[in-house]
């Protein structure tokens, strides 16, 4: 009998263990990444990299070719050498390169692990293969790296969308900068968990000795982290010059804002990179940034523009985004229609909020406006913005940049247009706020039905001002647009304005000054005043001029002056021995009949919806 219960018992047991073990999940498959920045060898990194249980007996390994936000083929397989494919007990797999992005394996069913180091594409020796920075990587043993996660890691065939375990092994008092939230930090290596590669992507990382500064907005908190050589350029200066323009989005957008933490990744040389060029890299949840050294006043400026275009991209394509860049495809992407969305409504926000939170005044943000027309002019503007957008990678790639100037001027005419028809109670942005109720991240949009929906969101007339002005050819009603909101607009207008000399201005960069670069064509004023090539511009009637200040002055004061009253202009001039001596010019100011392009003033006698509409638009009532 007690045998029967013993022998009962283990039988029960063994039936409530095999229940248990019946019950556990199986583990989440997920890739397991390291990069390892502690052992540099030829300014290259080593990543190891094991992916989920393969069961098939071929696996293709990509890099990216094109990643979002840089529209342009970068190839990031080129930076890769030394690549192994390993079984467990760290013998090698057969492998083929197909291509520079791509690598076959075979045996796949017994792949462990694969290895491989890559090179940093800051230092890229030939011309075609240099990517730009911001979306470039950077491996400065010891200093720095720029780790744009898409430049280290790849994906597998059939798998991009399972997570990443993310493991950064980092020099000693380093630290990594980034949006992601670290499941696990110690001194020598922070762990990180993506729930994809395309967010494995979108989420780049800078490692060095730390200069940090955390802003707290409501419920975000944002990261300002500077890597600068020289130390000349800090993380605290920046985060409390750019705290109030992200505060002014905060209250843009009602108060709140769609992301727990984001990160400004800054990058500032000590000389200029190999392409050539300055700028930022958006992504979801945070920004690169490559900028060179300026004096602080002109370096603050420069990254509120940077900065206020960039984080608006936490509206799109973060909150609201097609299913072309959801689930983008790194090797051969199908563009989306809606770069219009992407770029041009948040260039436009991102001056539009300045003017509509009072961070500029309305002349400012009409001068925006008017460089937004004046620069559009250099680009087709018959194409349909649709069809270039979709093709923007090969056959109308010469038309990229108009996504910054008549895509601003798209969501400008919507802005105006969907106030119009709600006679000022609905905008743009709540127009983006439904959008995104209605898709949100992880909702993408299909390319072909958003225009349809946004119809159907707000008023039918938006469909037809799509068909004609965004899938057509017509170009905008910028007259009939700015007649709503009861400001008058000319293409061409001849005014008497107040002669600033009629030279040729340029651009001392040791000195930091504005210059007489051509003096040939200088109107009677220039003469009067006795300008020469060469001469830097230092004063106005007693007050500085600076690159900053210098369309408030001629702009402004100097058309404020009254023609014929005494005007004091000091100059920078060499002396004979090389040595420039400033030098006061004297003379009258002199009025010209001018050509002024593309004209933006207030209508002269506003009618009452015009006034009403105005303020809606711009959150204020021009005289």
């Amino acid at each position: 009998m007690k045998l029967t219960k013993t022998i009962l018992l283990l039988l029960l047991s063994l039936h409530f263990s095999c229940s248990s073990v019946a019950t556990q999940s199986t583990p989440e498959p997920r890739y397991a990444v390291t990069i390892d920045l502690t052992q540099v060898k030829s300014d290259k990194v080593q990543v190891s990299l094991r992916p989920p249980a393969i069961k098939q007996g071929e696996a293709i390994y990509n890099m990216p070719k094109i990643v979002p936000g840089t529209y342009s083929v970068s190839d990031f397989g080129k930076f890769v050498s030394e690549f192994q494919a390993l079984d467990k007990q760290g013998k090698p797999l057969p492998v083929e390169r197909i291509d520079t992005n791509r690598w076959r394996i075979t045996q796949a069913q017994n792949l462990d692990r694969i290895t491989y180091w890559v090179d940093d594409t800051f230092d890229a020796e030939r011309r075609q293969d240099v990517v730009f920075e911001p979306g470039g990587t950077n491996i400065e043993e010891d200093k720095n790296f720029l780790l744009n996660p898409f430049g280290f890691v790849g994906y597998f065939d059939g798998l991009k969308q399972v997570p990443y375990e993310l493991t950064v092994t980092k020099p000693a008092g380093f630290y990594g900068s980034t949006a992601l939230q670290a499941t696990s930090s110690t001194a020598t290596a922070d762990t990180y968990t993506v729930p994809n590669y395309v967010e494995l992507a979108d989420s780049p990382l800078m490692y060095n000795q730390p200069d940090t500064t955390v802003l707290n907005l409501g419920g975000t908190e944002v990261l300002v982290s500077v890597y600068s050589p020289t130390g000349r350029v800090t993380s605290k200066p920046i985060a409390d010059n750019i705290r109030d323009i992200l505060e002014a989005q905060r209250s843009y957008l009602g108060g709140t804002l769609p992301v727990d933490k984001y990160a400004f990744l800054i990058y500032v040389p000590e000389r200029p990179g190999k392409s050539g060029s300055y700028g930022a890299l958006e992504h979801s949840n945070s920004s690169v940034y490559y900028l060179p050294e300026m004096p602080e006043e002109r370096f603050n400026s420069t990254m509120r523009d940077v900065a206020a275009h960039e984080f608006f991209h936490i509206v799109t394509p973060l909150s609201i985004q097609s299913e072309e860049i959801h689930d983008f495809d790194f090797i051969n992407p199908r563009m989306s229609k809606h770069l219009w969305l992407y770029e041009g409504v948040t260039e436009y926000f991102a001056s539009h909020v300045q003017v509509h939170e009072g961070l500029i005044s309305v002349d400012e943000f009409m001068q925006k406006i008017r460089e937004y027309i004046f620069n559009s002019m250099a680009f087709n503007d018959t194409l349909p913005f649709t069809e270039m957008s979709a093709k923007v990678l090969d056959e109308y790639e010469n038309q990229y940049g108009n996504v910054y100037q008549k895509g601003a001027l798209i969501g400008m005419a919507l802005d105006i247009q969907l106030r119009d028809l709600s006679d000022g109670k609905y905008g743009l942005v709540d127009l983006m706020q439904d959008l995104a109720k209605t898709y949100g991240k992880g909702r993408p949009f299909k390319d072909d039905e958003l225009f349809d929906k946004i119809a159907e969101l707000t008023y039918p007339e938006m469909r037809t001002f799509f068909a004609r002005y965004v899938e057509g050819s017509e170009p905008l009603p910028l007259g009939e647009l700015f007649n709503k909101v009861g400001v008058k607009y000319e293409p061409v207008s001849v005014q008497l304005v107040n002669s600033y000399g009629g030279f040729v201005p340029g651009y001392d960069r040791e000195a930091d000054k504005i210059t007489v670069a051509e003096a040939d064509d200088m109107d009677e004023f220039g003469q009067q005043m006795g300008f020469r090539e060469g001469d830097q511009l230092l004063a106005f009637n007693g007050r500085e001029i600076t690159p900053m200040n210098i369309r408030d002055i001629i702009g402004e004061e100097l058309q404020q002056a009254k023609p014929g009253s005494k005007i004091e202009i000091t100059v920078g001039r060499k002396d004979a021995k090389g040595n420039v001596k400033p030098k006061k010019l004297t003379g009258k100011v002199t009025a010209v009949k001018r050509e002024v392009l593309h004209l933006l003033e207030p209508v002269a006698s506003p009618s009452e919806r015009q006034l009403r509409l105005r303020a809606s638009w711009l959150n204020d009532t021009m005289p």
